[in-house]
């Protein structure tokens, strides 16, 4: 009650400040400190707290109070013993503290160990606005004794750095700001201590707690005593502050650094007289990118070799957030170094080739940014010979995506020296056929990509190389849409050199990629590149492989043997069927290739018809079959060169229609069936039996279609024995073939008895009183008597209008 009172008395009048120090210095200051130290009563504690609040905010000499009150508070908020249990009352203390420093300043130097004694416990508090409130008390003693204060600051940092990471984020922008002023106005060795600390606040969630921290590193850069020393620790801290996702905070950063490079300019004018004078702007600088100012670019020019082999660390750290950071932080710092990059090219590059590899795709982005930068700063003459050396190992899909950066952001006028060097390179082997990895063609396709972009007609001089790369990419199993990339990469080499199409290409280059592609020929396997190679070239090229028969026919040749791998076999095999479906469009588009049709069918698809075990021998009849139909169908082999190889072939298509294949039954029943159109008429006895024989059977083959193909074709066989010589020598082969049609006229397929019928028709032409006799004595055994009184009534006819 007597507080209160003291209280109300104070209050409730009007007390001029010379008779409130009197009375407050005399009376009341030293029962209101013990009081508030030592009273069991929370009531009576505030209502203390309360009163010397009052007196020391309009007292006139409060410094007075500092011998009391310290020790008062130092009790109170320090342990031994417990201390205040209340929070609002140690808040209030606190305050009371930060009203001690404002009103004494200087004065309250020699306290500065109790103040320091207290802060370190306050700064520690359960109560987050006790910390809060003791981050400003921080600041407000550095500021009020700037003199004395260094002498006690290495004190708060523990306490400052165990709060920086507390759940509120109004307590961690505090702390980073009494960090800062802490340090401004103290030790600067401190800046070691905390450095790692501001740095995972760059992380924080808060922009605001980012912001803080952006300040506080501005401000050392611009003020802090010691900053030359810890240029190259703090630099990044704030560069690293331009990739910040809130554009407020990027702005600041940038704001901070450009005074920074002002300053440092003018601090070292003497040293920069000469290129403030003489400097000229780059003529090749990143687009949209505005060129920081010459202190900025000094500065980081002399602190990169302090500050890159930590990066180039954190890079790859095993934390996402710090790599995504580390690689913003290095296209900014390659951005300022500019040709300073050169003499760290080799730990860059290390770098590189790791980042890029890396499975979060902002980093990638960013690495390729700064390699990119290389390629605008860097001399060819270094950065070509380095990557090119990495290639003479074990290339890696990150070496060649650092490449195509470093040709993309390099001028055309410095690289086209070095033109002819890097189309060799890509189109080494051991480069462009390293790995079939669809990662790693991607970035060789970027390559070429890059080189055309930028080199544009200069492209012209590796024309060829760069075919080689291309075809080599097409040639790799892959996705379609890879293909259509390096289609329309294919359409660019050829539009920088003014040639309407890809084919203009391939028209230009045809003679040189079949010696390229062929150099193995002998030896290879399914397994060899050349093949898929081979057939790139070959289906891709359209008309142009018309003009390369030369050299095409005799790779074929060679490869084709039987003796060679027969996976290998088949695959060209494939090839050469597509290209006859075409021909007029591929192979036969200059109407050369009838001149190699005896090479084709002699040397190279009579020796691969001979019967041979396994399923891949199967396989590659089968093609060679199909091949032999497509030359038949599109009228490539006319009936004069039938005659030249009927005698080589034709016991390998009959034996053919014996095959488990139905496509290869199939298409050898319809063969022979152009055989007989062509050149049947000059069989001798022996052929026409066994075309007969084996033709026939094929009228009980699983396949229905085989069946009207063996039909159509032994219609063909009577109409050839028709007008041979031979003919009398066969009636017996004739009569049996009229029997074995005649059970085949009874067939279930309706279609199959349409086609009999009408061979039957055929064939009644040789001797139509046997086969009256033949219906005769089988119409009471068919299912139904249409078809024999059909037969019937067309011999009768026949012989009517004879």
């Amino acid at each position: 009650r007597a507080l209160e009172a003291i209280g109300a008395e104070l209050r409730g009048r009007a007390v001029p400040g010379a008779v409130l120090q009197e009375v407050f210095a005399a009376r009341l200051l030293r029962p209101l400190s013990r009081c508030l130290a030592g009273d069991a009563a929370e009531r009576c504690r505030e209502l203390a707290l309360q009163l010397l609040q009052h007196g020391l905010s309009l007292g006139e000499r409060p410094c007075e109070a500092l011998p009391v009150l310290l020790p008062a508070l130092a009790q109170r908020l320090c342990p031994p013993p417990a201390p205040e249990p209340s929070e609002e009352l140690r808040l209030g203390l606190v305050q009371l503290l930060h009203l001690l420093l404002q009103r004494c300043g200087p004065a309250a130097g020699p306290y500065l160990g109790d103040i320091a004694r207290v802060l370190q416990a306050t700064l520690l508090d359960h109560y987050a606005e006790v910390r809060r409130e003791s981050c400003r008390c921080a600041v407000a003693c550095a500021q009020a004794m700037p003199e004395h204060f260094h002498m006690q600051s290495e004190s708060l940092i523990k306490p400052l750095m165990q709060t920086i990471s507390h759940q509120h984020y109004r307590v961690r922008v505090d702390v980073i700001q009494a960090t800062g002023t802490v340090i401004q106005f103290g030790n600067g060795k401190s800046v070691d201590d905390v450095l790692s600390h501001l740095a995972q606040r760059l992380f924080d969630e808060i922009p605001k707690v980012r912001q803080a921290v952006t300040t506080v590193i501005g401000e050392w850069l611009l003020h802090l005593r010691d900053r030359y020393s810890y240029f190259h620790k703090l630099i990044p801290l704030l560069l690293g502050s331009f990739s910040d996702e809130i554009p407020e905070n990027e702005k600041l950063a940038w704001t901070y650094w450009e005074k920074i490079g002002l300053q440092w300019e003018k601090e070292n004018e003497e040293d920069l007289k000469d290129k403030m004078d003489f400097s000229l702007s780059p003529s090749h600088y990143p687009k949209g990118v505005t060129r920081p100012g010459l202190g900025c670019r000094e500065l980081v020019s002399r602190n990169l070799s302090k500050i890159l082999p930590g990066l180039c660390h954190d890079i790859t750290d095993w934390v996402v957030s710090t790599r995504v950071k580390a690689s913003q932080l290095l296209y900014t710092l390659l951005l300022h170094a500019e040709d300073h990059i050169t003499q760290h090219m080799e730990l860059l590059l290390r770098t590189l080739y790791q980042s890029c590899l890396d499975e979060e795709s902002e980093v990638v982005k960013n690495s390729v940014k700064a390699a990119e930068l290389i390629g605008t700063f860097v001399s060819p003459k270094v950065s070509l010979r380095l990557i090119t050396s990495a290639f003479e190992q074990t290339p890696k899909a990150s070496c060649v995506m650092v490449l195509a950066a470093v040709i993309r952001g390099s001028p055309k006028e410095i690289l086209q020296p070095h033109v002819a060097q890097l189309g060799n390179t890509l189109s080494q082997p051991g480069v462009c056929q390293r790995s079939e990895e669809v990662f790693y063609v991607e970035q060789l396709l970027c390559c070429v990509q890059a080189l055309i972009e930028v080199c544009q007609e200069d492209c012209k001089e590796i024309s060829l190389q760069l075919m080689k790369v291309l075809v080599t990419i097409m040639a790799i199993p892959s996705s379609q849409d890879l293909k259509e990339k390096v289609e329309k990469t294919m359409s660019s080499l050829a539009e920088v050199q003014q040639l309407d199409s890809f084919h203009c290409l391939y028209k230009q280059h045809i003679i040189q990629l079949m010696e390229w592609v062929s150099v193995s020929c002998d030896g290879w396997s399914c397994y060899s590149p050349e093949v898929l190679q081979l057939e790139v070239i070959a289906t891709h090229s359209g008309p142009v492989i018309g003009e390369a028969l030369d050299d095409f026919i005799l790779i074929l040749k060679t490869c084709l043997q039987p003796n060679k791998d027969p996976q290998m076999r088949l695959k060209l095999f494939t090839v050469l069927s597509q290209l006859f479906q075409k021909a007029s469009e591929t192979i036969n588009s200059q109407g050369l290739f009838p001149s190699y049709l005896e090479t084709v069918i002699k040397d190279i698809l009579a020796p691969n018809l001979q019967w041979h075990a396994g399923r891949t021998a199967a396989a590659i009849r089968a093609t060679a079959v199909l091949c032999l139909w497509a030359l038949i169908h599109c009228e490539m082999l006319s009936p004069k060169e039938i005659l030249k190889v009927k005698d080589e072939l034709m016991p390998q298509i009959i034996a053919s229609m014996d095959e488990d294949s139905k496509i290869t039954r199939l298409m050898a029943c319809r063969i022979v069936d152009a055989f007989l159109k062509a050149c049947g008429r000059q069989f001798d006895e022996d052929k026409f039996k066994n075309t007969y024989t084996e033709v026939l059977k094929r009228l009980d083959d699983a396949s229905c279609d085989v069946r009207l193909a063996a039909a159509h074709t032994l219609a063909n066989w009577f109409k050839c024995l028709k007008d041979s010589d031979v003919k009398s020598a066969m009636e017996g082969h004739i009569e049996f073939l009229y029997q074995e049609l005649l059970i085949h006229l009874d067939d279930p397929d309706q279609n199959l008895q349409n086609a009999v019928l009408e061979v039957l028709k055929e064939g009644s032409v040789l001797y139509p009183d046997l086969l009256v006799r033949e219906i005769e004595g089988v119409v009471h055994k068919h299912q139904t008597p249409l078809y024999c009184n059909q037969l019937l009534h067309h011999i009768q006819s026949a012989k009517e209008s004879a």
